[in-house]
């Protein structure tokens, strides 16, 4: 019993120092032998880094021409080999029957673009002549994987263009939807009979991207006429309508008409990629050149910072000497502030902090962050910052395995814009249902333009921990 209220003695201990902490290292309340402590008196530092080349790893495409002060000017292109139909309609079919077929091109309608959403442009698509590279970067140059008399398609679009529609794409077997606008582009009816004939002549060849390839490489998509926008490009995929006759009897036959067969789709396994090509504003060198901070994508500038963790862990070791102690948290929280530019370019929506030796191989290992040595975070608009939580285990990792001395490679980190893709899924317990998510992907930012500035000067690192005093 004696036992019993021990442990509810230090329960109702605990809970009061949990309820009382300083943002400055002390004993918030201690029984004389517990306390919890609280540190944020550390200090980052960092410099913007020129990040034009990067790999996309992602499905998503950026495609248009900005021009916005205060940000720069930006062209983006994109070519994407294809992931065909494994299963193609040939009941009752023939190449004859094939009417037409289109390209679709799908922007969500909530924040699909940057720019002027009414800017005529023209779009032009190009068929491959060869297989993409792998791995394929930003500052790709598509010259000699495409002929200019390869032209399948040259339509003129803008944002508002073509029609909404409800998107919905299943991961891991669960449907989510989106409303999305549809740029539909008419593609020659040739190409869709020579898939039709081709499918016909040799399915084995629709069996993957590589073997498919072969008889298709992929297409290139550019800009070639007109400057406003950047759209981005959610989800692409080539169309196929036809009709069917059908012998009903001996003597009567009847037409299906207005069939529809997506025969091609750009996905998470097939090559695709962004072309980039990012000039930089007078204004964002000034910011550089003075020392600022800044983020930019796509393929503008990243940030690499010093973590000071030697700092936090000597502090934290010699505040507990030989006593008992746990470290709870570890947090970086960043304020941020939001340069001023045309057509209102706002942060990027999630930030990536990786140490700068494994950021290569994060991006292109298509890596999850794991609390160690990477973290990502939310852009919070209404404070106007960004919190990296749980660095607890960073720092226990330096403790352990280093001895508590930090290597070159545990300091140096690289903060750049990132987008994270997530999956929901309907989760219960007993008579309570509600909704989780998880992290399936992180990737290079390419879904919009964005910019901020990380005020390091008003950076918060704080870790909290628990020490017990042994007697």
């Amino acid at each position: 019993m004696k036992h019993l209220f021990n442990v509810i003695l230090v329960a109702a201990v605990l809970l009061g120092l949990c309820a009382c902490t300083d943002d400055t290292i002390g004993i918030s309340i201690t029984d004389g032998m517990s306390s919890i402590i609280e540190d944020s008196s550390f200090v980052i530092t960092g410099h913007s880094v020129r990040n034009a080349r990067v790999q996309m790893r992602t499905t998503t495409k950026m495609l248009g021409a900005l021009s916005a002060d205060g940000f720069g000017t930006l062209t983006a292109e994109a070519v994407t080999m294809w992931m065909p139909a494994m299963n193609i309609d040939t009941a009752n079919v023939k190449a004859d029957y094939i009417d037409s077929c289109r390209l679709k091109l799908r922007i969500p309608v909530t924040r699909g673009f940057t720019g002027d959403s009414v800017a005529p442009m023209r779009l032009n698509v190009y068929r491959l002549n060869k297989t993409l590279p792998n791995p394929i970067y930003s500052d790709f140059d598509p010259t000699g994987y495409y002929n200019a008399s390869d032209l399948l398609a040259s339509e003129s679009y803008s944002p508002m263009s073509g029609w909404t529609e409800v998107s919905t794409s299943y991961v891991t077997g669960t449907s989510t939807s989106d409303t999305v606008r549809v740029i539909s582009v008419p593609m020659p009816v040739e190409l869709g009979r020579e898939l039709f004939t081709a499918y016909i002549s040799d399915p084995s060849k629709f069996m993957s991207p590589r073997t498919f390839a072969d008889i298709f490489p992929g297409i290139y998509i550019t800009n070639s006429y007109g400057s406003g926008h950047v759209v981005n490009i959610k989800a692409t995929e080539l169309d196929v309508y036809y009709h069917k006759l059908v012998h009903l009897t001996d003597t009567t036959d009847t037409i299906y008409s207005g069939l529809a067969q997506s025969y091609l789709a750009s996905t998470p396994e097939v090559v695709s990629n962004n072309i980039i090509h990012y000039s930089i504003d007078d204004a964002i060198t000034s910011m550089v050149d003075n020392g600022d901070a800044l983020i930019v994508a796509p393929a503008g500038y990243e940030v690499q910072v010093r973590f000071p963790i030697q700092d936090i862990i000597d502090k934290y070791l010699a505040n507990v000497g030989n006593n008992h102690s746990v470290i709870n948290t570890l947090s970086l929280e960043l304020p941020v502030s939001v340069p001023e530019t045309e057509y209102g370019i706002e942060p990027p929506d999630y930030l990536l902090m990786v140490k700068t030796s494994m950021k290569d191989n994060f991006i292109n290992g298509d890596s999850l962050t794991n609390g160690k040595d990477s973290f990502y975070a939310i852009y919070d608009s209404a404070n106007k910052k960004y919190i990296f939580t749980g660095l607890r285990d960073y720092a226990i990792n330096v403790i352990n395995n280093h001895g508590g001395i930090a290597t070159e490679d545990d300091i140096n980190f690289t903060i750049t814009p990132v987008d994270v893709t997530t999956y929901s899924y309907p989760t219960s317990y007993y008579y309570y249902s509600s909704t989780s998510s998880s992290v399936t992907k992180i990737s290079p930012m390419v879904s919009r333009p964005a910019i901020v500035k990380l005020m390091l000067d008003k950076a918060k690192i704080k870790i909290v921990y628990s020490k017990q005093i042994v007697n």
